[in-house]
């Protein structure tokens, strides 16, 4: 028994997924991509599986991955209609883990999942993976956009991404040459980066109409959300002019969720330490709020937030003005933040 209604023909758009809109979303992806590609890659966007062949200069290449998302930040993405730099934060969050081994980072896939397509949302969304692609010098080489009815709000969506990177056998970091007496670098971040922005929506909230119209020269929107920041050329410059066999950069640590105090014990070896020199580093308007805003104290400042130093480089004394001097001439903003030291029965990173 069937009835006229049962009967009806139901497209899959009738079902919520409109294939059209996904093909125009490739076709404006294309050019996008095509923006990014380097050597190695084989056969790019469209393919089953995307094809990568690892440059003939590595002698003994050791692939290294990462992925990773952009977290509660996406929340204020929506709520500001604020899509255009949210895939930059994507790509820097996976580029900048693999790059702490050592790595260059290859090639980058992305994933986009959504209730409803919206063609220029998720065009912006990818157009900002791209560019992040672009200054990282890694080939966004595939993807994924998923159209899920009722699994998001409507204007809502997801994002994953994942990196893979080349090192040098004899060449990757795992922290193992640090000793005491070495010196710690702190690369200035962009902002709050890609981590703590539970706390950030609260402090947000909590401020109401008395947040300030602007932090740092920015408008507060733009400072809250301005993107995490792609160390990936400025660190492997300094990588191959000061490398850890010659006494150069010995460890490299992203500030990501944790924070300065749980992230940088992550490359120390067993028995050490980082003691690092409160004020030894500027703490910016767009942190100085969040701080006064949440009524936490420094230690839970530098536990949730990077704090303002978005990656940590760890060198030898001798070497460390000279590293600095080539991470400056990159154009980054470099502090000299504190030394390594014996650990004994404290804690592995001390902030005094």
């Amino acid at each position: 028994m069937s009835s006229s209604a049962s009967s009806t023909p139901i497209s899959y758009k009738d079902a919520g997924v409109d294939i059209d809109a996904g093909d125009a979303l490739v076709e404006r992806i294309k050019p996008l991509a095509k923006k990014t590609m380097r050597e190695g890659v084989l056969a790019g966007i469209g393919g089953f599986g995307a094809l990568f062949e690892v440059p003939k200069r590595y002698k003994e290449p050791v692939l290294v991955s990462g992925t990773d998302g952009v977290g509660t930040k996406l929340k204020l993405a929506f709520e500001w209609n604020m899509h255009d730099t949210v895939g930059i934060d994507l790509v820097a969050m996976s580029v900048n883990d693999v790059l702490v081994q050592g790595a260059e980072p290859l090639f980058f896939l992305d994933y986009f999942a959504c209730g409803k397509l919206d063609v220029d949302t998720a065009a912006a969304v990818v157009g900002g993976i791209a560019r992040g692609c672009e200054l990282s010098g890694c080939a966004l080489i595939g993807g994924e956009t998923a159209e899920m009815p009722g699994m998001y709000p409507a204007g809502e969506y997801d994002l994953a991404g994942f990196a893979v990177g080349a090192v040098e056998k004899s060449k990757i970091l795992t922290g193992r040459d640090v000793a005491a007496g070495d010196v710690v670098l702190g690369l200035a971040s962009a902002g709050v980066h890609s981590n703590g922005f539970s706390l950030v929506r609260k402090c947000i909230e909590r401020a109401g109409d008395s947040a300030p119209a602007s932090l740092d020269g920015k408008p507060f929107k733009q400072a809250v959300m301005e993107p995490t920041r792609l160390y990936v050329k400025g660190v492997l410059a300094a990588l191959a002019q000061h490398p850890a066999e010659a006494g150069g950069i010995k460890a490299l640590a992203h500030i990501t969720g944790g924070g300065l105090l749980e992230n940088i014990p992550r490359v120390l070896p067993e028995g050490l330490a980082a003691h690092l020199q409160a004020g030894s580093w500027p703490q910016t308007e767009l942190f100085a709020w969040l701080q006064k805003t949440a009524g936490i104290d420094d230690i839970e400042m530098n536990r949730t937030f990077n704090n303002g130093i978005g990656m940590v480089v760890v060198v030898s004394a001798a070497q460390a003005d000279a590293v600095a001097a080539t991470l400056r001439a990159q154009g980054e903003s470099v502090h000299t933040i504190g030394t390594i030291a014996e650990r004994g029965t404290g804690a592995p990173v001390v902030v005094a």
